[in-house]
């Protein structure tokens, strides 16, 4: 798998569960936990025992979803994940050797650092993407936001102490481009078997990361005289302000009223999303599709608009970035 690729997955997924897993036999049961969530990744870490076969398995399951192996810490151990179908190897340090024997097997290396001198050892590796662990321990997005400034083109996936209640505040930050953390896979849900709880963990971490929310109602008005005296009737009723733009007024934050008819029979209905990327990635998975002919992008060429391909009752859908 590419850099390119590899990053894409992961930006879009947001969330990569770290996975020590003691009886290798529940292994697709927890890829299809995980899976049907909404999480289609993985870190199945060396600390366990069998490590190498579970990733067998989830690989072999799910072809499609991005199975690693973490804390990697011997060549040994790099050689075992790579013949088991790891897609990506993850460490709690940075061993220049470990990372350059995975590299020249073309696997991606995702070192942990902690530090300025770690990063640049990560540079001189070729490296645009690391680990940064412990990351509520060593600083937090504070520090991860400080050290970014002088490493501009390095990318961080913080790991330790992420939680669903900081999930969103760490993936705000664009230099993030997931978060690990063992909080939807605890251990004595998947000793006992309890996979449907953890498909809702994974689920409901999804849409907590994801922010869904209703942004405005679009009305399609037959003409600018409509549009106006539509938006007029909300604006008298709720005392709203009224805000005029070029194809549309505005009554309030809520209500959009077109100058002409636009998608949809009966007109749309905007969604904000925390990242309109990750929400189109998720959408496909449940069978919605986005029409990216529709999308638009900000100066940095992040997704920040797009139509949904279905209308729903005669109404189109978009997504809005969140501000």
């Amino acid at each position: 798998m590419d850099d390119k690729k590899f990053l894409e997955q992961l930006e879009c997924t947001g969330i990569v569960p770290v996975i020590k897993l003691e009886n290798t036999a529940d292994a697709v049961n927890l890829a299809k936990a995980l899976y049907d969530g909404g999480i289609h990744c993985a870190e199945v870490t060396f600390r366990a025992k069998g490590a190498d076969q579970v990733i067998s398995q989830m690989v072999e399951a799910y072809p499609d979803m991005l199975v690693g192996a973490g804390t990697v810490l011997t060549i040994d151990q790099c050689d075992q994940a790579i013949a088991a179908g790891a897609k990506f190897c993850v460490a709690p340090g940075l061993n220049p050797s470990i990372v350059k024997h995975c590299l020249d097997r073309g696997v991606p290396f995702v070192p942990g650092v902690a530090n300025g001198s770690q990063i640049e050892q990560a540079m001189e590796l070729g490296l645009d993407f690391v680990k940064f662990f412990p990351a509520e321990q060593a600083g937090g997005l504070a520090y991860i936001k400080a050290i970014a400034a002088p490493y501009s083109q390095i990318k961080f996936m913080p790991t330790g102490g992420i939680n669903e209640n900081n999930l969103n505040t760490y993936l705000a930050f664009q230099k993030i481009v997931c978060c690990g953390g063992s909080w939807i896979v605890p251990d004595h849900l998947v000793k006992a078997g309890k996979w449907e709880e953890i498909t809702a963990l994974c689920r409901a971490a999804v849409n907590k990361m994801l922010g869904f929310s209703i942004a405005h109602i679009g009305i399609n008005c037959e003409n600018e005289n409509e549009a106006e005296s539509t938006c007029a009737d909300f604006a008298k009723m709720f005392g709203w302000e009224q805000k005029n733009g070029s194809s549309s007024i505005f009554a309030g934050s809520f209500i959009e009223c077109m100058k002409a008819p636009y998608k949809g029979a009966k007109g749309h209905i905007a969604v904000a999303a925390n990242s309109v990327r990750r929400a189109v990635y998720q959408l496909s998975h449940l069978g919605v599709e986005a029409d990216l002919s529709t999308a638009k992008y900000d100066a940095s060429g992040r997704m920040t608009v797009v139509y949904l391909k279905d209308e729903f009752s005669g109404f189109a859908v978009h997504l809005v970035e969140k501000k």
